[in-house]
């Protein structure tokens, strides 16, 4: 890459993040309590994000996408987050979806589905948690049967981002319940609302509200077979590892996304806020706390800036994606935490926007892989690339 064509990328990419940064001031910000108080999906801010091409960011240009690198899309992903997480969720896991169609689908699937997802027209997410199956996905119950060019499904999933305002779901199952090993029998379909295809319940959370996240239920669901990622039985299991990595730098993102909103409300709350007779900020115990929040963000960014380099170059980097997705959903999680203390009792109103940041936190240490769970993926990965 010459020079010339690095200068013209970065300049590129600063134009992008300021229309985003423009964007999130101006549309975001102020909506985000209004919205998250009343659990009320934003439809408008979705028509936004169409037309700043959100839901084709990492799409490739050749199917109509942005097509961007996965460091200018964590970028853009932490500076949404920054002012409200949930929205990201909108796109990440439609991204996601298109993400697998696109390194995996055939070429009918790909050109049928891509250039309507890079759009936004058709909106998307990812089918893969069930009630007795989160982290040990192998473990799922949903079934497809083959019935002559159609699957028939059987089952039900949870915990399902963009499923009552999307258009369908990328869904995994199991073709082949009796394989052994368990994940040769699992696989992918591109689900679209049908009949038989039942968003039975919009769930109650935490947070993270506003955004659809639902319990799903298939009842003798039809989906033709040409709609197997891939058109190949038994691919679903290693198709959906392979996209742990950017999702998992997405996640991170969020997390560092949440940390730098905690750090900057509290920044400036602490120099607002007065007590013995001038602003607490100048207190030795919460310049100690404003110090590690802004350590903690910074060590996030640096993570997530490394793993998502080398995924744009093509390296693994599975051991990088953990580590940045440990780091910064634990920053989130942190700074939300300390800035309630900063704020004291006013943390606790939800006139101040710091309790929304405190609820949404915990997700980002939940989902993509639990912490626990990424503790020991770190751990095996730094055994096997420094045997003795």
């Amino acid at each position: 890459m010459s020079d010339a064509q690095q200068s013209w990328n970065e300049e590129d990419e600063r134009a992008i993040l300021d229309s985003i940064e423009h964007w999130v001031e101006k549309e975001v910000r102020p909506i985000a309590r209004k919205f998250d108080q009343a659990d009320e999906y934003p439809h408008e801010l979705v028509e936004q994000m169409k037309e700043l091409g959100l839901f084709g960011a990492t799409i490739g240009q050749e199917w109509g996408g942005l097509g961007l690198s996965a460091r200018t899309y964590a970028k853009i992903v932490t500076k949404v987050a920054s002012a409200w997480m949930a929205p990201s969720g909108i796109f990440n896991s439609h991204l996601i979806m298109a993400s697998a169609i696109e390194r995996f689908g055939t070429e009918a699937q790909k050109a049928e589905f891509l250039p309507r997802m890079a759009t936004g027209e058709f909106r998307g997410g990812i089918g893969l948690t069930e009630p007795n199956a989160g982290t040990d996905l192998q473990a799922i119950r949903t079934v497809a049967t083959r019935d002559g060019d159609h699957y028939v499904v059987n089952g039900a999933k949870t915990w399902i981002t963009n499923s009552l305002n999307g258009h369908g779901i990328l869904l995994l199952v199991k073709t082949d319940p009796a394989a052994n090993p368990r994940h040769k029998g699992m696989s992918l379909l591109i689900a679209e609302k049908t009949e038989g295809f039942v968003v039975a319940n919009k769930m109650k959370k935490l947070g993270y509200k506003a955004i659809d996240t639902c319990e799903l239920v298939f009842d003798n669901y039809r989906v033709s077979a040409d709609r197997l990622i891939g058109g190949v039985e038994g691919k679903g299991f290693a198709q959906v590892a392979g996209g742990l990595e950017l999702g998992r730098i997405n996640v991170a993102a969020r997390g560092c996304g949440i940390a730098v909103g905690a750090l900057e409300l509290a920044l400036r709350y602490a120099q607002e806020r007065q007590s013995f007779g001038k602003p607490i900020a100048e207190h030795q115990a919460i310049q100690l706390k404003l110090a590690e929040m802004a350590t903690q963000v910074e060590a996030a960014r640096l993570l997530i800036e490394q793993a998502a380099g080398k995924f744009d170059r093509g390296e693994r980097c599975d051991l990088e994606a953990a580590m940045a997705k440990f780091a910064g959903s634990e920053a989130g999680v942190f700074c939300a935490n300390e800035a309630m203390r900063i704020f004291g009792g006013y943390s606790y109103s939800t006139e101040y926007e710091i309790e929304r940041y405190y609820r949404d936190a915990m997700l980002m240490c939940i989902g993509e892989g639990t912490n626990e769970v990424l503790r020991t993926i770190i751990a095996k990965q730094l055994i096997a690339r420094h045997p003795i």
